[in-house]
């Protein structure tokens, strides 16, 4: 699971070894290498394995669902029905023309990982008549990720956006140093506010921010994150935060710059690369080898060990797996984990259950995907490494990622920085035809909203029937792919209008979005 702190904080303007026992010792390094340096012994692999992984593999949990999914042909009706855009859909973007506002008081500093936090910034800068200065991000403790908002984000573009409506500066200027954390060090100082309610009103600010802005001249809110309202939101502040989500927020260029290349190489590939298999290319008409031509599908593989522990599901591991996915659950949540009290046919009734890479490939697969399909993994550390993905692979051949299409020196400047990682998963995936994610999530949220603001095509899954399709073992193929695709025909990118209380960044109409 991944965490993340944000504030929010204003100003005013104003020997010798014989040859038998050598043996033996060598036959043993070679039997314990996997265990002390498991990353050698996965070569396929584009995330970190378990422990658990290569050699203690899990098996396949729908053997007979696998065989029938390996075995499958798609018509051209359908390949063509399933490539095909989202027709119009009545809807289109509102229009965000600027609107000039007072400058009066800055208000510098969110901090935190989560885009939410900037986008809600703006917007309380605005209520409170206030200038912004660029947000300070901390270190993440899950990912120990130090990038700031500007190692992600372009800040002059951000700047110039925004201009009209609310002023915006870098740094805090010297002459307000006296009120950040670190001149304070662990003391409490007056002018943090913590009290802020998880979705407060505009009203809550003017209230208890404005009046500490006024005697200091600066105010900070910690933790800021969820910190607004989504709901009875003056309609200008509604379209303001969907300027910043949807124009203000544009990636450094570097990362735009390796996201166009990865774009063009999916697109585009090699013939070596593009070839399946001589047999399956003989069998495949022109015409039908055309719809997918130029396409691909970005797959948000979200199965990492935080995600498993957390769900408190059975994944076919077995014991090992149970136990050290327990352990580390006690570790990190000590023990409030809810969903440790329910049984896994619970869970998966509930679709409480993550997707794992063999799940998400059969569900790709009935929905008509076929082998001829690119595919691109957004994920970070998949849990089981390759010992888990090859199952997916074996559905889905032409799989990509960032370390098979980018090369070793196109990478070095988001190496290890888990914030552009995903801002290149995230880039890619706003570029794909399809996208689809295991699991819902933070960047799934941002993706299936944003996806919804330009009208792309972008598959939600069904996570309760999935649980209870695959809780089901004498289920043939053919009834499978027909209950996955009568339950998944509302579920590729329709309009669905907010309700209360949730955020416009994922349901973006009808504030974000206007009838056209």
């Amino acid at each position: 699971m991944q965490s993340s702190s944000s504030s929010f904080s204003s100003l005013n303007k104003s020997g010798g070894i014989g040859v038998g026992r050598r043996s033996v010792y060598v036959g043993l390094l070679v039997i314990l290498l996997p265990v002390f340096f498991p990353n050698l012994f996965s070569p396929l692999s584009h995330a970190s394995p378990s422990i658990f992984s290569e050699w203690n593999a899990p098996k396949s949990r729908h053997l007979p669902l696998l065989e029938g999914a390996l075995q499958r042909q798609t018509s051209y009706e359908e390949q063509s029905d399933l490539w095909t855009p989202l027709a119009n859909q009545g809807w289109k973007p509102c229009d965000v023309s600027s609107h000039v506002a007072e400058k009066a008081r800055i208000c510098p500093g969110i901090s935190g990982r989560r885009t939410e936090s900037a986008k809600n910034g703006v917007a309380v800068a605005k209520i409170l008549n206030a200038t912004l200065v660029i947000p300070y991000l901390e270190v993440n403790p899950v990912w120990q990720d130090s990038s700031s908002f500007t190692d992600i984000f372009d800040v002059d573009h951000f700047i110039d956006v925004l201009k009209d409506e609310i002023s915006i500066v870098k740094q805090l200027p010297k002459a307000y140093s006296w009120s950040t954390r670190e001149y304070y060090a662990t003391a409490i100082r007056a002018t943090r506010i913590k009290t802020a309610p998880v979705h407060a009103s505009a009203n809550w600010y003017l209230e208890n921010v404005l009046p500490v802005m006024q005697s200091y001249g600066i105010a900070a809110i910690a933790p800021f994150s969820h910190r607004l309202a989504f709901d009875n939101m003056p309609m200008d502040i509604q379209r303001l935060r969907c300027k910043v989500n949807f124009q203000a927020l544009a990636f450094v260029p570097h990362v735009k710059t390796l996201g166009d290349a990865l774009v063009n190489r999916l697109r585009y590939p090699s013939r070596k690369s593009s070839v399946v298999s001589t047999e399956y290319l003989e069998e495949t008409s022109d015409e039908r080898h055309k719809q997918g031509s130029g396409k691909f599908v970005v797959l948000h593989l979200r199965f990492d060990k935080d995600m498993a522990a957390h769900s408190a599901c059975d994944f076919g591991g077995g014991k090992a797996e149970k136990l050290a996915l327990a352990k580390y659950r006690q570790v990190i949540w000590q023990g409030r984990v809810l969903n440790s009290q329910f049984t896994d046919e619970e869970l998966r009734n509930q679709g409480r259950c993550p997707l794992t890479p063999e799940e998400i490939g059969l569900l790709l697969a009935a929905l008509g995907f076929d082998n001829s399909t690119r595919l691109y993994l957004a994920s970070h550390k998949v849990y089981g490494g390759e010992a888990r993905i090859s199952t997916l692979r074996n559905l889905f051949p032409l799989m990509e990622d960032k370390k098979s299409l980018a090369s070793t020196e196109e990478r070095a400047k988001i190496k290890g920085k888990a914030s552009l990682l995903a801002a290149v998963d995230y880039y890619v995936s706003m570029h794909s035809d399809i996208f689809i994610s295991a699991s819902p999530g933070n960047m799934h949220n941002a993706l299936v909203g944003h996806r919804t603001y330009e009208n792309l095509k972008t598959i939600r899954p069904n996570m309760a029937l999935l649980g209870q399709l695959f809780l089901n073992k004498s289920m043939g193929w053919s009834e499978f792919q027909q209950a996955v695709r009568d339950g998944h025909r509302t579920r590729q990118g329709q309009i669905r209008i907010k309700k209360e209380k949730q955020s416009i960044y994922t349901y973006p109409a009808p504030d974000c979005m206007c009838r056209a």
